[in-house]
């Protein structure tokens, strides 16, 4: 055991024999496939198609002769197909979170609801303008021009106003601008002769508010579109502060016309300085280009047509279609009973007033449910995922936003003199229009505008039709109506907005 090694004969005693290397097996030599899987592991990971491969490997310079001789396989498309199989799918997030569009603040929406409804102060101001016998209708004289002039002020300026946003989404303000300094006072002119029209034994000073409505419409357009709020605000302050007065005492007919017609100006002032440098543009003689941005054609004298790739016209009509349909459908919902031969109720306005202010947080509560479904692109790994986490996002807003139109309803009819509250019938009416009113905005939102329009429309002919024929109480007729539109575009809304392609 203690003894030399033994060595052959002739071998010196400092060496040993030498051994033999073993040949390594082909099964056990290092996989080139998968070594390059190792080094390109961020990249296939976060590859949704092998031709992301086969386009680095291609530009890394590998040609198909080397990579047959290296990796055993036909060419770059057929070794990309191989690493994308070996590798799980990782897609890692981004450093920054991507600007959400969507995110805006709650003050801002609220600021908007509150402009929505200081205008009704004018109507008290105006009421002894507005006084009369009654009509056909039910309705003092001076009222129908009132509301022919609002339904069309509502559905013109609907429609300029997606005009005037499309121009401002393609990055061209000088066009929307034009736009509205022309669209602006034909909606004006088109209302006040609306209101004419159905004048009938009506005092001339009700036309003439019915004219300042219009033009108030027009001008408030453009403000809202041009994103100036704060200002049309200001406007509109001193004038519902002057209304406080009317409450508790009498006030000369000449200090309301006097308040009316400096809110008026103030607000048409305003306007016009925001489409100040489109004055100047038309000014130096480039009157074709506002009619150009208004209409999808040129005016006349061999101008061009509107820039390729501009808002078409017949785009708009949708969106002037949905106004006109769910303003007759707050008319109705205002309304109805008076126009059925009813007695004036005192619960239609609080419940117009509530509807009204709820615009701000509907508007608010849209935005967020934008934002929501942006995240939920980010987050959710299967169409069927992001499915359910729409339906949940819509869901969570939508009763949100009733719960603030019932608080709504609850707060002004307690406020308001001599009201009663409201029964269940006319609460379910009213938070059934309010679905119909929200999800038609989202649907607008979302370039699906003509689903929406014709439920709206749908369900206003059928009221109208109701009304007509005097079929049931309006607030029964008021509730199948809005409950069956309600339910309408709540699919609709659900088939379009699960599908991903519908958030871009």
């Amino acid at each position: 055991m203690s003894g030399s090694v033994w060595l052959p004969p002739g071998a010196r005693p400092d060496s040993l024999p030498a051994i033999p290397r073993q040949r390594t097996p082909s099964w056990a030599q290092p996989d080139p496939i998968g070594e390059l899987a190792v080094r390109l592991d961020d990249f296939i990971a976060a590859a949704v198609h092998p031709d992301e491969i086969a386009a680095l490997l291609e530009s890394d310079g590998l040609s198909d002769d080397r990579i047959r001789e290296r990796y055993g396989v036909k060419n770059s498309f057929a070794l990309a197909e191989e690493l994308y199989e070996r590798v799980d799918r990782r897609y890692p997030e981004p450093e920054d979170l991507p600007h959400d569009p969507w995110r805006i603040g709650l003050l801002a929406c609220l600021l908007r609801g509150v402009v929505f409804v200081l205008p009704g102060f004018a109507h008290l101001l105006g009421a002894p303008l507005l006084a009369g016998p009654r009509g056909d209708l039910g309705l003092p004289a001076g009222t129908v021009p009132l509301l022919a002039g609002a339904l069309t002020g509502w559905a013109w300026n609907q429609g300029l106003a997606h005009r005037a946003y499309a121009w401002l989404g393609l990055g061209d303000r000088s066009s929307a601008r034009r736009c509205l300094l022309l669209g602006a006072p034909v909606g004006a002119l088109l209302g006040a002769l609306a209101a004419l029209a159905v004048a009938g034994t009506a005092q001339p000073a009700a036309v003439a508010f019915a004219a300042g409505q219009s033009c108030y419409l027009g001008a408030s357009t453009t403000l809202l579109v041009l994103g100036r709020e704060r200002a049309l605000l200001a406007a509109l302050l001193p004038m519902a502060a002057g209304t406080l007065p009317t409450l508790v005492r009498d006030v000369p007919e000449s200090a309301r016309v006097l308040l009316l017609l400096g809110s008026l100006a103030a607000v048409v002032v305003l306007a016009l300085v925001e489409v100040a440098p489109a004055v100047r543009d038309l000014g130096r003689g480039c009157w074709t280009a506002g009619l150009t941005a208004l209409l999808p054609f040129g005016a006349p004298g061999g101008r061009p047509p509107a820039p390729v790739g501009g808002p078409r016209l017949a785009a708009s009509l949708p969106y002037a279609l949905f106004g006109l349909a769910s303003g007759v459908l707050v008319l109705y919902a205002a309304l109805g009973e008076v126009l059925a031969g009813g007695e004036l109720s005192a619960i239609a306005a609080p419940a117009a007033v509530a509807l009204t202010l709820s615009m701000g947080p509907a508007e608010w509560l849209l935005h967020r449910f934008r934002s929501d479904s942006l995240a939920g692109l980010r987050s959710t790994g299967s169409p069927r995922a992001f499915r359910r986490a729409t339906v949940r996002t819509l869901g969570v807003c939508l009763i949100g936003y009733l719960a603030v139109l019932l608080a709504l309803a609850l707060t002004t009819a307690a406020l308001w003199p001599h009201t009663p509250s409201p029964d269940g019938f006319r609460l379910a009416g009213l938070l059934m229009l309010g679905v119909v009113l929200w999800t038609g905005l989202l649907l607008q939102s979302v370039g699906a505008v003509l689903g929406g329009a014709a439920i709206c429309c749908a369900a206003a002919l059928v009221q109208t039709l109701a009304l007509v024929t005097h079929t049931g109480t309006p607030h029964i007729v008021g509730l199948v109506v809005y409950g069956a539109a309600a339910a309408a575009q709540a699919v609709l809304v659900c088939g379009l907005l699960g599908r991903a392609t519908a958030h871009r």
